[in-house]
């Protein structure tokens, strides 16, 4: 079976995990079921951006808002009917916590009837198979997966299916959903889901939709990776004017949401995370009358998304006036600026700054001062025992980076003055080694001029151990030694010569028993 825990942690970011965490801790301290479905799923399994987290409780999600937001989490908006919160969790991590419901639509355009319901039967009401999914974030089911459709298999062969025959007869909006993905995912429609979708633009069910789905796929164009793409495609299927009258892609500024885009991928490379919704739906709407853009915020249902919308101009002229001025004369000053700054108005005055002085020092923000700050003197550092150990390393790294920026630091020798006083002392040196027992030993035959071993040991001080051994074998029976004895001084003397005086001392002590003691004796 499929380790799904592990691939949603390898494919969340870091701040959409730390999220899964918190609300699962305040599901499980209200005794509620928990888990991550629709969208979330089918991206984690398909590999897409993941764009916002969806869950699912089993009971009723606006009791947990209060806990939610003593966490760190922030409530952007609630859909009461629905049983519905979207959050904002810490790290701008989007997320929706809705209940698991079922929904029965008596009469085409009007909303349906809600009634809470099992996870199984939630998953029954949804669009698609491929969003018709949900991953256990339970204790003793953790990480089960429930894919009763085989959204699956679906994902696997990369075809977009509704459940059932009156999908699109239900929920109208789904017609603009489905446009949306094949879009997004360049996915086709599944062969029954096309025949029903054609015929659901055939019966113009498209005029039945409610006003507050939408809100909601307003909403979704501003999280698209290619929202241009996405715009032309749902004004050739006719969508695009359902969701405004006056809505066509001669309004959108494509040039601008472009480098846009190219723009946020750059900064994404970089580490960085800029939501860039409000930026989207700023470029989407740039020919808009300032009518038309109130009627399009009205519908939002994500009261952040609008409020950052309608401010993006002001801050961004705000952060252009800040980089004009002496807050940023030098690049260090403009670095600290601009890293304090956030990324979304980074982003959006890098394609909007009218200043060539402003666009000049953005550009070289992303860029030329990137380089400078992968070029910190590590040699020399490491070279001083200055390592990212020291609790003064993220301090002294910026400092050297912010004079490398300002020129102050030109040379690898200026580097090394500048250093040297934050250099720690040197470790002191390692103890002298003992020396052990059998090293002594060796030293006491040397030491009383016995043998000549010892004056070999002596010149080699490190092998005192390997000279041991031939010390203690003279010591151990008393015939043979002393016949081997005379024959170790050979050097000086002809080979013949010491030969004949070890044979004579060794015929005497064979008639002479009492030779044997007075030798003993002698060598004690």
């Amino acid at each position: 079976m499929a380790d799904y825990i592990y691939t949603m942690e390898i494919r969340l970011t870091p701040e959409q995990l730390k999220g899964v965490g918190l609300v699962q801790d305040v599901a499980r301290a209200a005794g509620m079921n928990l888990y991550l479905t629709g969208g979330a799923i089918r991206d984690i399994i398909s590999g897409f951006t993941i764009r916002d987290l969806d869950f699912t409780v089993q009971g009723n999600p606006l009791k947990l808002q209060k806990e939610l937001e003593k966490a760190g989490a922030k409530i952007t908006a609630v859909e009461e009917d629905m049983r519905t919160i979207f959050i904002s969790l810490p790290g701008n991590a989007r997320a929706e916590i809705s209940m698991a419901r079922t929904e029965r639509f008596e009469k085409t355009g009007k909303p349906p009837i809600v009634t809470p319901a099992t996870i199984h039967e939630d998953l029954r009401r949804r669009d698609f198979t491929v969003n018709a999914m949900a991953l256990s974030l339970n204790e003793g089911s953790r990480g089960l997966l429930l894919d009763p459709f085989n959204g699956v298999a679906d994902i696997e062969t990369k075809v977009i299916r509704i459940l059932h025959n009156y999908s699109f007869l239900e929920d109208p909006s789904r017609l603009i959903r489905a446009t949306r993905f094949a879009a997004r995912f360049h996915w086709p429609l599944e062969e029954r889901t096309q025949a029903r979708y054609d015929a659901a633009k055939e019966g113009k069910y498209i005029d039945h939709i409610l006003r507050s789905s939408i809100g909601h796929e307003i909403a979704a164009l501003a999280h698209e990776d290619d929202p241009l793409h996405v715009v032309k495609m749902l004004e050739k299927e006719g969508w695009l004017q359902v969701l405004h009258d006056h809505w066509t892609v001669a309004k959108v500024d494509a040039n601008g949401i472009t480098q846009l885009m190219k723009t946020r991928q750059q900064m994404v490379d970089m580490g960085y995370a800029p939501d860039a919704g409000p930026a989207v739906m700023y470029f989407l709407t740039s020919h808009f009358s300032d009518k038309d853009v109130s009627d399009i915020q009205k519908l939002i249902p994500r009261k952040d998304l609008v409020e950052a919308w309608r401010d993006i101009e002001d801050h961004a002229k705000q952060l252009a006036k800040r980089l004009m001025g002496k807050e940023a004369a030098t690049p260090s000053r403009t670095w600290q600026l601009l890293s304090s700054a956030r990324p979304e108005m980074v982003l959006f005055l890098a394609v909007t700054a009218k200043q060539q002085s402003v666009e000049q020092k953005i550009k070289n923000y992303l860029t030329k001062w990137r380089q400078v700050q992968q070029k910190l003197p590590l040699p020399e550092m490491t070279e001083l025992l200055i390592t990212p150990q020291l609790p003064e390393y993220p301090k002294l790294a910026h400092e050297v980076f912010m004079l490398l920026l300002d020129g102050k630091l030109r040379s690898r020798t200026e580097t090394l003055k500048f250093l040297k006083p934050f250099a720690p002392p040197p470790p002191p040196p390692p103890p002298a080694p003992r020396r052990g027992r059998a090293a002594k030993a060796a030293a006491e035959p040397a030491a009383s001029g016995a043998g000549k071993p010892g004056p070999k040991a002596g010149k080699k001080a490190k092998g005192a151990a390997a000279t041991a051994v031939p010390a203690a074998t003279p010591a151990a029976p008393p015939a043979k030694p002393q016949a081997k004895a005379p024959e170790k001084p050979k050097p000086g003397k002809p080979a013949p010569k010491p030969a004949k005086p070890a044979a004579k001392p060794a015929k005497k002590p064979a008639h002479k028993s009492s030779s044997k003691p007075a030798k003993g004796k002698k060598k004690k």
